[in-house]
């Protein structure tokens, strides 16, 4: 009998395979053949399961946002249910940043994606759609927090966010060119958080 194939985790194989190439080499070195080698599959296999390079990078970025909600998911599911609005913040915001070997290749991968949108925005992906509904979301959070006053009533949920999150994609960049290390953009994130909620009991 012949074996059956998964075609959910060969699109996946395919995908991790483009998304090492975006952090070790850039977007440039992308290609339906490169992508083939790096998964040790023919080129064929590819091409039947993306019809050409853009819905293959389109599937990366696709990844990039799952990876991100899972990691997000795993850390908030370790702190147990109901967690308050800061927590919540601390979570997310702390997700976004490289802390291992993983998120760091996931960040130099999205670091590739956003270049290709600057030097040659024909060939671009969109990818706002995850980062605007990180946005939306965390908007959300921090609203529920002014209502329940745990910050002060006179903020604005949707700028604060947009402030927080700016601040932590810089922090990445610093992290990667090795400016500071992650431990040092975490205690910018709090101090940020404790600016906004108030400092955290001991």
């Amino acid at each position: 009998m012949p074996r059956r194939v998964d075609h959910d985790e060969r699109r996946r194989h395919l995908t991790a395979a483009l998304l090492r190439i975006a952090s070790t080499r850039g977007l440039q070195a992308v290609s339906m053949r490169e992508v083939a080698a790096e998964a040790g599959v023919s080129l064929r296999v590819v091409q039947y399961y993306f019809t050409d390079k853009r819905t293959l990078m389109e599937s990366g970025i696709a990844e990039l946002a799952a990876r991100l909600d899972r990691r997000v998911r795993e850390r908030a599911g370790a702190l147990g249910t109901g967690l308050p609005p800061r927590t919540v913040l601390e979570v997310v915001l702390g997700a976004i940043l490289p802390t291992d070997e993983d998120s760091r290749a996931d960040q130099l991968a999205w670091t590739a994606y956003y270049a290709a949108g600057l030097t040659a925005p024909a060939e671009a992906v969109d990818g706002r759609y995850a980062p605007d509904a990180l946005e939306r979301w965390l908007t959300g959070v921090l609203a529920r927090a002014v209502e329940a006053g745990d910050v002060p009533a006179d903020i604005d949920p949707r700028i604060e966010v947009v402030g927080l999150l700016a601040l932590t994609n810089g922090l990445v960049s610093s992290v990667l060119g090795r400016q500071r290390d992650v431990d040092d953009a975490l205690r910018v994130v709090r101090y940020r958080l404790d600016r906004l909620f108030g400092p955290t009991a001991d």
